[in-house]
């Protein structure tokens, strides 16, 4: 095998795109009371989406898709743009259980990052399917990440490229010791040479802790990201009083001393945070971060709050190119996640 390895490369995300793959809910208990408005929030979302380019949208079954096909015609939605991929799944989050697709070469490679349910949910056997089976649509190469004779557990949520070189993740994520431990007894040498190796990555920034209510312990893409290849957005917390507020200043920190794979400083622009969001006995993740850059446009959650504006504001100078829109997110993020990790971008 080692010697089909070129000269991989992790595209990304504002650079030119295929389509998104999506996953239609099909399953209600991520989202227990909220199934029937989260489907048609979907329908919304595949709706912005197919506006810019394609949709590869899994579905469980033939009967799921004829029903989906219906809601979609009932929105209006070009379904040319639409692309069917049948395969049942235990959840929707395509950042996490979906493939990586990089640049090998001039060719493209899916990779699999060994989804493992975010090592704290068990039923998983069937999302563990979703990598092969899209390289498989797409019909290009799948490679499963080992390391040392060892699959390599890594979510799509958890990492974010500059195209460059440079990578962004978190301590909390892949370092702690005790909590969703993904890969036992590893370094962080050992996560920055499975980094090189598979996605080309020469620089690690390393943040802290992630955002309080977070389900996959520390994800970075509600923290911090890339919006060009010198510039990071990252979240921050005014209320002092707030569990994030700390956090998020220490992150602040290490960004600010932190360093690009061409060793100069990145510009960091801080994005607020939404008032607390709560429902029942828990704290909802909500985070502006957890955008999706497409072609030609950026979807960003809303949670309606007075600082959907703010953000909104702050991604539109970011993406001067890009139409910004906001995608109200108060059902998606009953879920614990909203457009980015439902999301994959495959790169043309």
């Amino acid at each position: 095998m080692m010697s089909k390895i070129k000269n991989r490369r992790f595209p990304a995300e504002w650079e030119k795109q295929q389509g998104i793959l999506l996953c239609f809910p099909h399953n209600g208990n991520d989202w227990p009371g909220k199934y029937e408005a989260v489907k048609w929030a979907f329908v919304e979302f595949i709706k912005k989406v197919a506006t810019f380019e394609e949709v590869f949208l899994m579905v469980a079954d033939e009967i799921q898709k004829e029903k989906v096909n219906v809601m979609l015609e009932t929105a209006h939605i070009d379904l040319s743009k639409v692309s069917y991929i049948i395969q049942k799944t235990n959840r929707s989050w395509m950042r996490d259980s979906g493939p990586i697709i990089v640049k090998n070469g001039t060719e493209r490679e899916a990779l699999n990052f060994n989804f493992n349910g975010w090592a704290k949910y068990k039923n998983i056997q069937l999302d563990k399917h979703v990598p092969a089976k899209v390289a498989d649509f797409l019909n290009i190469p799948i490679t499963q990440v080992m390391y040392n004779g060892k699959p390599v557990i890594v979510e799509g949520g958890a990492i974010d490229t500059n195209g460059r070189g440079t990578l962004l993740t978190s301590e909390e994520c892949l370092m702690h010791p005790e909590i969703q431990v993904r890969n036992p007894n590893f370094t962080k040498e050992d996560y920055e040479a499975v980094f090189k190796e598979y996605l080309g990555i020469t620089n690690v920034i390393w943040l802290g802790e992630g955002i309080e209510g977070d389900d996959t312990h520390g994800h970075i893409d509600d923290l911090c990201r890339f919006v060009n290849e010198d510039t990071i957005v990252t979240i921050v917390e005014t209320d002092k009083n707030d569990h994030n507020y700390q956090p998020l200043q220490d992150n602040l920190k290490r960004l600010q001393n932190a360093k690009l794979e061409n060793g100069k400083s990145p510009i960091i622009v801080a994005l607020p945070m939404p008032k607390r969001l709560d429902f029942e006995k828990l704290r909802l993740p909500a985070s502006y971060a957890n955008f999706l850059i497409l072609n030609k446009s950026v979807l960003v959650p809303t949670f309606n709050d007075s600082n959907d504006r703010v953000a909104l504001n702050i991604l539109s100078e970011c993406f001067p190119d890009r139409e910004i829109i906001g995608i109200s997110c108060t059902d998606f993020i009953w879920g614990f996640g909203t457009l980015h990790c439902l999301s994959q971008q495959i790169p043309e």
